[in-house]
């Protein structure tokens, strides 16, 4: 991508009325579910942040969110990100993050949070690998009959909700672009692992629910997209990927990393109270 990119608050109601557009081109989501300009009016005026990304002078996409309580702790909370398709590919979503982390931390804040959907490899990457977020609640079906939001017929609306720390060394030596050494998948036990069965679907196997060692790996689909025409192949991996992370982080687990190659997996690490303050 070529061009001067510019990462600025966004005011002005010409301004919100582009971000009901990108969402409409990004997502293809009807009327109903696309967050509309009177929500970005109040909420910048009342301690919400919109942050624009502009290339060439050119809004090719947009962060939003807007201030929250978390288990009784003041934070932000990230509703929106979003990249027009002729820019995604640039680093343009790491980019607005960063910008938000430097706006709240601005605001005196140390938390933002924000939710996706498991089964998007791509985002988890960002999330817990780029950015240094974890994750350790699990919200089965947790945006319900909207179909927009599903990954297929019937399938339920799962969502990770993610912490990010941003006061933490964790995060500051992300983005300082310092890399914690590579994470081997067969160094570690793996909880959920698929297989290709008899006539080529690459499928689940059973979940490994007595796993107790530090590090846990759960496998993943690395691209959902590639098995839209075959939803319950999506389902199948979502429901035991639900198993595995939701018991899980009952017993003291978070999600910390991800590893995105040929097979991904969510890295899964029994947790304490100095987690934050132990880890790069």
């Amino acid at each position: 991508m070529a061009g001067k990119v510019i990462i600025r608050k966004l005011s002005q109601k010409t301004e919100f009325e582009r971000l009901v557009e990108i969402q409409r081109v990004v997502w293809k989501h009807p009327d109903l579910d696309l967050t509309p300009v009177h929500q970005f009016c109040i909420s910048s005026f009342m301690g919400g942040l919109v942050l624009g990304a502009f290339v060439d002078g050119e809004l090719a996409g947009f962060v939003y969110s807007f201030p929250a309580i978390f288990q009784g702790r003041f934070c932000h909370h990230s509703h929106l990100l979003a990249v027009l398709p002729q820019y995604q590919g640039y680093g343009l979503g790491k980019k607005l993050k960063w910008a938000q982390r430097r706006e709240v931390l601005k605001l005196g804040l140390d938390l933002i949070t924000w939710t996706y959907d498991p089964m998007q490899s791509r985002n988890a990457n960002l999330n817990l690998h780029t950015l240094g977020a974890f994750c350790r609640h699990y919200l089965p079906d947790f945006y319900g009959e909207t179909p927009a939001l599903r990954l297929g017929p019937g399938i339920p609306t799962d969502r990770l909700l993610v912490e990010w720390p941003i006061k933490s060394v964790r995060v500051e030596n992300r983005f300082r672009g310092k890399k914690n050494d590579p994470l081997d998948p067969e160094d570690w036990p793996r909880v959920l692992r698929g297989f290709t069965d008899a006539e080529g679907n690459y499928l689940p196997g059973k979940p490994e629910l007595r796993a107790g060692e530090k590090i846990l790996l759960a496998e993943t689909l690395r691209d959902v997209r590639a098995f839209q025409s075959k939803p319950d192949i999506i389902a199948s991996w979502q429901s035991n990927l639900r198993r595995v992370l939701a018991h899980y982080f009952k017993k003291g687990y978070a999600a910390v990393d991800f590893v995105f190659g040929e097979k991904c997996y969510y890295v899964l690490e029994k947790i304490g109270r100095n987690f934050l303050k132990d880890r790069r």
